[in-house]
């Protein structure tokens, strides 16, 4: 039984007579077990040779009897006619075996080459889909002629120009003609090229069938026969309008970076300056009342400071470094009121018009700005206009869908189109541009679209120019719905600036000593009583030994472990019941002021005035609650 359970036999010769197992037991053990049921056994037996027993060993699963003593001839005999057998039969296994396995392995290969088949089918198939779908037609040009007629092989060209690919066979001078004027003579010279160096790549402006220029890759390749000689042309059409959109937006982007960086290293020296000469002129103005001239003289440099604070914010505003203090307006509702402004402002020469639809959409946006940058087209528009014109603001909803410069989305449109002289393209690609003017030395800073631009993009908006020279401009912004109700439009009178803090004490906290002592000197006309620190860690020991401080006037930026942000936190945490307000001349995002009130520099007198009143009408808070106050600004 151990030997049939490791091998295999073509047959098997078993005594019958064995002790403890005889032959008849272990056939019935091996004719169960599978792999050797079918294994031929010859029973050997020199006794019970009678019917009964021979009939027992059949039924045992013997195939045949050799009695002993043992004839050598008749069990060779029979020994190899199983022999014989068993080797027929392996060998038809095998042969099976074969069988199935090249049948298997034809099967493999088929289906092998089936998917093959599939794969290259596929791939043609998205092959001349994606030559569909790309910006790129395929074309041949014969070296026989003198003028270059194009022989396109797919029709993309006509998706890409608007033109079908027999217009290019039509005329000798088709291609040439519509290329630019400013690109035609480059272009052809480097054609002249083309058999001497064997290939060529163009770029060019190539006017389409809407009489749209776009921007053309053209590479072209000299085909030669077997001998070596020119045979035709091949050349693939590329249109890079897109990718040219791309490098002058990344253009401006970076023109905007250098300027914001520039705008952002002096921002807050210059209007720490610029508080320092505000504040004093409002405290000048109080004593000289009466003196009329000098309070002219006063007025006159005020606004022209205040002139200096605008320039500042325009810069900063439009470079995006310039927090916008953001509420939902209904432009609807405002824009009434603005068109009067704007009439007064252009004068009797032009006609200015508002058309609006019915419902529309709430808009998140800083009102000032909103205002300040719809004035700078306006006034834009009026300068376009010399001899007067007609000025027409639409505003209304418009739903987009993805573009080529633009995200889809829901938008309120506001549209400024005047009837002036309108803009070149070279304008036109420069008018966002920061200093870049077109009117005379003197009469104008080339911020007001750059202002305008870059308060659009902080509010996740874009603009649209449309300008032909002698038919008119038309600027449409682009400004994003917004799901919240709109404020409520009556406006807050300003504060005045009478005396009104009498019993209260402020801390001021200013590292510049003359900022600082403005800031005392416009309090102390409040009638508050003031206490200072020249930096946050000097505030925050003096806070500990002040009990009644109830405002703290602290500048962003200051030396020392303790900025003002951080100054305000551990005022929130540890005094609750004491309001903060910072001020800043500059705010680059670096920390962060939400929950916070913020006031920039240089401000006025009344401006501080109108905060400190807002922020003395909070609630005061328990001392047991240490959540920050409700802020009034920052977005």
């Amino acid at each position: 039984m151990r030997q049939v359970l490791q091998e295999d036999f073509a047959v098997i010769l078993l005594d019958v007579q064995m002790p403890r197992l005889d032959g008849y037991e272990v056939a019935g053990l091996i004719r169960n077990r599978p792999r050797s049921s079918r294994v031929p056994i010859l029973f050997l037996t020199a006794f019970n040779k009678d019917d009964m027993h021979v009939f027992k060993g059949y039924s045992a699963g013997a195939v045949d009897y050799v009695f002993k003593p043992i004839e050598p001839l008749i069990l060779k005999s029979k020994v190899d006619i199983f022999v014989d057998l068993y080797r027929k039969t392996e060998e038809i296994r095998r042969q099976g075996e074969q069988e199935r396995r090249l049948l298997m392995e034809n099967l493999h290969v088929r289906s092998e080459k089936l998917r093959t088949e599939q794969a290259l089918r596929r791939r043609e198939e998205h092959q001349a889909i994606v030559l569909q779908s790309l910006p790129i037609a395929l074309y041949t040009a014969s070296v026989e002629e003198n003028h270059r007629q194009l022989h396109f092989t797919n029709e993309s060209i006509e998706r890409i120009t608007g033109f079908r690919p027999e217009a290019f066979l039509e005329r000798s001078d088709f291609w040439s003609s519509r290329i630019n004027p400013e690109d035609q003579e480059r272009v052809l010279t480097e054609l002249q090229r083309l058999e001497e160096d064997g290939a060529v790549n163009l770029e060019y402006r190539w006017r389409c069938a809407d009489g749209v220029e776009r921007h053309f890759l053209d590479q072209t390749v000299l085909m030669r026969d077997d001998e070596g000689r020119p045979r035709e042309f091949f050349g693939m059409w590329f249109d890079i309008t897109e990718r040219k959109q791309m490098e002058q937006n990344l253009l401006h982007a970076s023109k905007l970076e250098a300027v914001g960086r520039l705008t952002g290293g002096i921002a807050h020296d210059f209007n720490n300056m610029l508080s320092v000469v505000i504040g004093n002129l409002d405290l000048l103005k109080k004593t000289i009342q009466g003196n009329e001239k000098a309070e002219r003289r006063v007025r006159m440099a005020l606004e022209s400071a205040q002139h200096c604070a605008d320039l500042t914010y325009r810069l900063l505003t439009f470079s995006r470094r310039q927090a916008l203090q953001v509420s939902t307006i209904d432009v609807s509702v405002l824009m009434p009121s603005l068109l009067e402004l704007m009439r007064r402002t252009l004068g009797e020469r032009i006609n200015a018009k508002l058309q609006s639809q019915q419902g529309i959409w709430p808009i998140q946006v800083d009102r000032a700005q909103f205002e300040a940058a719809l004035l700078n087209l306006a006034v834009n528009a009026r300068d376009a206009m010399p001899e007067g014109g007609d000025l027409t603001i639409s505003v209304e909803n418009r739903v987009t869908e993805e573009g080529r410069s633009h995200p889809s989305g829901e938008f309120v449109v506001i549209s400024v189109s005047d009837t002036g002289t309108g803009m070149p393209p070279e304008v036109l690609e420069k008018v966002f541009e920061p200093f870049f003017t077109t009117k005379e030395s003197g009469k104008g800073t080339g911020l007001g679209l750059s202002m305008v631009y870059g308060f659009v993009q902080q509010c996740h908006g874009h603009v649209e120019v449309d300008s032909t020279p002698n038919a008119g401009t038309t600027i449409r912004i682009f400004l994003p719905r917004s799901q919240e109700a709109a404020a409520s439009a009556s406006e807050a009178q300003p504060g005045s600036a009478q005396p009104f803090g009498e019993g209260r004490t402020v801390l001021v906290v200013e590292d510049n000593p003359a900022v600082r002592q403005v800031a005392i000197s416009t309090l102390h006309s409040l009638g508050f009583q003031v206490i200072e620190a020249e930096n946050g860690d000097e505030a925050a020991e003096l806070l500990k030994l002040s009990k009644d401080v109830s405002l703290v006037l602290s500048d962003v930026r200051m030396p020392g472990e303790l900025s003002g942000v951080d100054l305000a936190r551990l005022v929130q945490q540890e005094r609750p019941e004491i309001q903060v307000l910072l001020t800043t001349g500059y705010f680059d995002g670096e920390d962060t002021v939400e929950g916070l009130n913020l006031l920039y520099k240089p401000y006025r007198a009344a401006d501080l005035a109108e905060k400190i009143r807002s922020l003395m009408e909070l609630p005061q808070p328990d001392r047991a609650d240490v959540a920050p106050p409700r802020s009034v600004a920052v977005a």
